[in-house]
């Protein structure tokens, strides 16, 4: 039998570079130098090492590449133009940094390559889910039997826990979504804040519950949702939830609307992306009261908790209604006894992210966990403190990790953040809240010491010296 000359070779040569070791000990040579310098580095790039990037703008060569110099282009030019994230004085997002121990078992685990669908294809990805599922319910104190799939983030966990919200208020009205579709569905409604965060509606497109099946609720001065405004609940009802703002870090009223909510029948969904990590600490847990009565949440562990990124959880109380919404088949697919991760996600192939998980929880422990949470809140406190003392106001009361800055005109304030972000000492980004412009620091990595919030305060107080001397009519 003829074999393709072309397809033999560029074989060959892959397996010969798999075996090649010093391939990987240079990988690590970088590595080790970025790490090394991470927290010296520029928080945002500057112009040389965004102008370096246009190397990167080819096309596609004929021939195959020498992974060497591969590496080379990623680190010369690729390392220079990332965003410091993981040192101590980005703020712009809430997007953590990495605990050692995680960064460390995903280099490991990203050699396995692991497919996480099912036991078959990966018995240790089904092994580690199901033991980071039982953490979560431990240490969020949830329902025993609730369910947790492993997911990229929380906007696809938003998408995965309302399908199973929205499936499950059908069939109780006796409506099969699965076999019928939405056609002729009886009709449901969608009730949440005005502060909900855009992740929401974007699913609930996706869901086909447009703007008109969507009541949204006035919120108070800290985006918390109204309780006295929301209208009452019955089982044809979607009602979501925030534990965090994304701008303030409010939490809404979470008891009293679950009551309410399990009284009429109504699903309860908790966005709590950054937040819900709150109820995993003594000093904090009272944020999240009630949290265990809703139906479904979602959480980020590549935030708060400083997991890498692409770390998403879905929890749902209904463990079958979860199931049957995401589940699928087919005559090659070998389900097992033991847990297969593909169940509980809307994915099916899918990297074994829960190595990274399970790995930053145990290094962590709850002790660890619960003093994470807590360093960042008394951080965000203490950064909060030190603006208010060169003069910036305090727009929230801060009682997590977001802290909203303004001066006393929104043009000043925002010639005052562009100096911020240009001087890259520390990177924030800016919101509307109130109809202000409001700078917007997200304090959520274990890597921000109190010399690093000082040091920043300064770049806002040279910032601000900087616009108010440019533009002296807006002070």
């Amino acid at each position: 039998m003829e074999h393709n000359k072309y397809i033999r070779i560029v074989s060959e040569r892959l397996r010969e570079e798999a075996l090649d070791l010093d391939l990987f000990e240079q990988a690590k040579i970088y590595a080790f130098d970025y790490m090394r310098n991470i927290l010296n580095q520029d928080v945002f790039p500057g112009r040389k090492a965004l102008d370096g990037l246009n190397i990167f703008k080819e096309p596609l060569q004929e021939e195959s590449s020498n992974p060497y110099e591969i590496l080379d282009s990623l680190h010369n030019y690729g390392s220079p133009a990332t965003v410091a994230q993981t040192g101590g004085r980005y703020f712009g997002f809430v997007n953590g940094g990495i605990v050692p121990a995680a960064l460390a078992a995903k280099w490991l685990s990203d050699t396995w390559d692991q497919n996480a669908a099912l036991y078959v294809i990966s018995p240790i990805a089904s092994v580690l889910e199901e033991v980071c599922e039982k953490w979560l319910v431990d240490l969020f104190n949830l329902p025993q039997n609730t369910a947790a799939g492993f997911v990229g983030g929380s906007s696809t966990a938003t998408l995965c826990r309302l399908t199973a919200g929205r499936n499950q208020l059908l069939h109780q009205l006796g409506y099969d979504v699965g076999k019928k579709g939405l056609f002729g569905a009886p009709e449901i409604r969608v009730i949440l804040g005005e502060g909900a965060h855009s992740t929401i509606y974007k699913a609930l497109s996706i869901l086909g519950l447009g703007s008109e099946r969507i009541i949204k609720v006035p919120a108070d001065k800290q985006g918390r949702i109204s309780v006295d405004d929301v209208p009452e609940l019955d089982n044809r009802t979607l009602l979501i939830l925030q534990a965090g703002n994304v701008n303030s870090g409010s939490f809404d009223d979470i008891n009293t609307l679950c009551q309410r909510a399990r009284n009429a029948g109504s699903w309860v969904h908790v966005d709590g992306a950054f937040g819900l990590w709150a109820a995993a600490s003594e000093e904090l847990r009272y944020l999240t009261k009630g949290v265990e009565l809703a139906d479904s949440w979602s959480v980020d562990a590549h935030k708060t908790l400083n997991a890498p990124y692409d770390n998403g959880i879905v929890l749902c109380r209904n463990r079958d209604a979860l199931v049957q919404a995401l589940h699928m088949t087919g005559s090659y697919i070998i389900y097992s006894d033991h847990r297969d991760g593909m169940l509980y996600t809307s994915d099916m192939s899918r990297r074994a992210r829960i190595v990274e998980l399970w790995a930053t929880m145990k290094s962590l422990g709850k002790k660890g966990i619960s003093e994470l949470v807590e360093d960042l809140h008394h951080k965000a406190l203490y950064f909060s403190k030190g603006l208010e003392e060169i003069g910036f106001t305090i727009k929230n009361e801060v009682c997590f990790n977001q802290v909203l800055a303004s001066l006393e005109k929104s043009d000043l304030t925002e010639k005052t953040l562009k100096h911020i972000q240009e001087s890259k000492v520390c990177w924030c980004g800016g919101a509307k809240w109130e109809d202000e412009t409001v700078i917007r620091i997200s304090v959520s990595s274990y890597r921000t010491t109190y010399e690093d919030i000082d040091r920043s305060v300064k770049a806002f107080a040279e910032a601000k010296w900087e616009a108010s001397r440019i533009n002296p009519t807006s002070v």
